[in-house]
C-alpha cells in the first residue's frame, strides 16, 4: 500500500472541496471508519488501499452534479462521481486496476442491492456511519437501516456502540 499517495489524495481532496468544509468533514470520517472496519475485516492490502481511495471520492460527484443539474441527489452523484474520481487518480498515478474498482465503486455508493464485494459493502456501512450521525436519524430509522444495510461485524458493532447502545 502507498501510504503517501493515499494522503496526496486525501490533500488533494481537501483542495477539490475547498469552501465547502462539510463535506471535507464527511470525506475524512467516511474514510477513518472505512480504514477500521476494512482492517477489522482483514481486507488485504491491495483492497484496503482501494476501499482508502474509494472513501477518500466517493462523493466527488457531488460538485459537479451541483454545477450541471443545481442538486446532488445519490444518483446524479453516481453519473458524475466516476469521471471526476477517474481523472484524480489517474493524475496521481494509480494503477488502473483500482481506478477502475474506485470508479465502479463510487458509481455504485447510493445502490444498496447487489453489493459484489467486501470494500463495497464496507464503503455503505461507513457512509451510512457518518449519514446517521449527521442527519440525527431516530432510533427506528436506524435499526431498520443496521437490519437492511449491514453484514460485517465490526461495522454493525459500530453502529450498535455509537447509535444503539443497550
Amino acid at each position: 500500500m502507498n501510504r503517501e499517495r493515499l494522503n496526496t489524495l486525501a490533500f488533494q481532496m481537501v483542495r477539490y472541496e475547498q469552501g465547502a468544509p462539510h463535506r471535507v468533514q464527511h470525506l475524512l470520517k467516511v474514510h477513518s471508519f472505512a480504514k477500521l472496519i476494512g482492517e477489522a475485516s482483514g481486507l488485504e492490502e491491495k483492497k484496503l488501499e482501494t476501499l482508502e481511495a474509494a472513501a477518500l471520492v466517493h462523493d466527488i460527484g457531488i460538485r459537479p452534479s451541483l454545477e450541471k443539474y443545481q442538486h446532488e441527489t445519490g444518483h446524479l452523484q453516481e453519473i458524475e462521481g466516476p469521471p471526476a474520481a477517474g481523472e484524480l487518480l489517474s493524475e496521481l498515478e494509480f494503477e488502473p486496476e483500482l481506478i477502475d474498482r474506485v470508479c465502479y465503486l463510487v458509481g455504485h455508493h447510493h445502490t444498496y442491492t447487489d453489493i459484489d464485494g467486501l470494500d463495497y459493502q464496507i464503503l455503505v456501512e461507513a457512509d451510512f456511519l457518518v449519514n446517521i450521525f449527521e442527519a440525527k436519524l431516530g432510533k427506528d430509522e436506524i435499526r431498520s437501516i443496521r437490519e437492511k444495510i449491514f453484514r460485517t461485524k465490526s461495522g454493525t458493532d459500530l453502529l450498535d456502540l455509537m447509535f444503539l447502545p443497550e
